[in-house]
């Protein structure tokens, strides 16, 4: 049988494989190894996995690839990320040095209001210019898939022309992206001393337009369109987000939120009796909520860069969500703000330290259930049959070595549909 490519001489082969769903309690365990193996790959798709015996015996290769005794692992998909913006935040960083919390910066029109003011600035190919080499970064520490959010326009001109600058990112550059809506990411300044009436401009005018950009889109009809909400004190109530995603969702979105970062609103409830494909942050989420999402199909995403950047010492309790038989997911959040942090290998890392996750947890959560909290389960995620080529070769012969070492790359090639993307190192 024909291949175009054979990656071959695989000492450890890290499968990710799940037969279709997201993993949960003691699956997680499991990360599909398998010893001194192969991959074989036709039109950017995985043919076969297996024994290396067994694919050289069944695959003619127009191109090979010898790992060289490597580990090799799926591209990680980063579930939840803000890197569509203009700007940076750095004195914000000196100012949480000194003790201000999140809350604080954004009561004073820093934060979130102040990327804004930088964001509505800027231009679609000023933003997609920004945005590019932030991409390169992630897709060089192994994200060969991610979600990027809306939030930072506040408007309806800005939060389209972020939607132009996220569909033109993912046309021009490798990393596979999916599109979320985040209008609902904080109240704008000028709504400041009425919430209600920006909930009603996002669910009268905002939405609408957002789903009739999407179905005229590239995007339409091959990966989801999300919109999420953030239902956080400072940020939007629990009936003003629940008005938000029952809009959406009666508009065709697929549903995400934002929820208990730092309070618990009743978010988490909320958002999994709407049948939200995720639920991000739950820092605050109480037992029982965490009963209630294990038995949904909502995936819990979580984010320690966050709390890692904000030099917190509490985090959300990954390690009870994956006993009680959560799907768990892991995130960057990569953002200006609260988590500049390109690297999965690095939440890998922060996880296991402070969240207790065990590597293996930490790789599916990373990559399998990670590509099915944002509906591409089915194509991404895991080295399975039918499922895009999205492969990293590792400078390690164990996996594990990603979340044991921290503060280099260990990606020393990746891999996106078949085809080499590795970005070069700069010397």
């Amino acid at each position: 049988m024909k291949a175009d490519l054979v990656i071959s001489n695989i000492g450890q082969l890290v499968t990710c494989a799940s037969g279709g769903k997201a993993k949960r309690g003691a699956q997680m365990h499991d990360i599909g190894e398998i010893k001194n193996a192969a991959v074989a790959i036709s039109a950017g798709k995985i043919l076969a996995a297996g024994p290396g015996d067994e694919i050289a015996n069944s695959y003619d290769a127009t191109d090979t690839h010898d790992a060289g005794r490597r580990a090799v692992c799926p591209g990680f998909v980063d579930p939840h990320t803000h890197i569509v913006f203009a700007g940076n935040r750095l004195d914000e960083f000196e100012q949480k040095i000194k003790g201000a919390d999140y809350l604080e910066i954004l009561a004073s029109g820093g934060g979130i209001i102040s990327t804004v003011r930088n964001t509505r600035g800027a231009s679609v190919r000023e933003l997609v210019s920004q945005t590019r080499p932030r991409l390169d970064k992630m897709l060089s520490t192994g994200t060969t898939t991610c979600e990027i959010k809306t939030g930072y326009g506040l408007d309806l001109e800005t939060e389209m022309k972020m939607l132009e600058a996220i569909a033109e990112s993912d046309r021009t550059h490798p990393v596979d992206v999916v599109p979320t809506f985040l209008g609902a990411h904080a109240v704008p300044p000028e709504f400041r001393e009425n919430a209600d009436a920006y909930v009603a401009l996002i669910c009268d005018h905002m939405l609408p337009q957002a789903w009739r950009w999407f179905t005229g889109s590239l995007f339409f009809g091959r990966v989801p369109f999300f919109c999420d909400v953030f239902c956080e004190k400072g940020a939007f109530s629990l009936q003003q987000s629940r008005r938000v995603l029952e809009t959406a969702k009666t508009l065709g979105f697929s549903l995400k939120a934002h929820v208990d970062e730092f309070t618990n609103l009743g978010g988490s409830t909320m958002a999994i009796q709407l049948g939200s494909q995720s639920i991000d942050h739950l820092d605050a989420i109480s037992d029982e909520e965490i009963r209630s999402l294990a038995g949904s199909g909502t995936v819990a995403i979580v984010t320690p860069t966050v709390n890692f950047n904000f030099g917190s010492s509490e985090f959300a309790n990954a390690r009870k969500l994956v006993d009680a038989g959560c799907a768990l997911a892991l995130s960057t959040d990569y953002n200006p703000g609260s988590a500049p942090c390109p690297s999965q290998p690095m939440a890998m890392a922060i996880a296991c330290r402070y969240q207790k996750l065990l590597p293996a947890e930490a790789m599916n959560a990373a990559t399998v259930n990670a590509a099915h909290s944002i509906g591409l389960g089915a194509t991404h995620g895991s080295i399975e049959e039918g499922k895009w080529a999205d492969l990293l070769i590792l400078d390690t012969d164990d996996y594990r070595q990603l979340a044991y070492e921290f503060g280099g790359n260990l990606v020393s090639r990746v891999i996106k549909a078949g085809r080499d993307v590795t970005v070069p190192r700069e010397r």
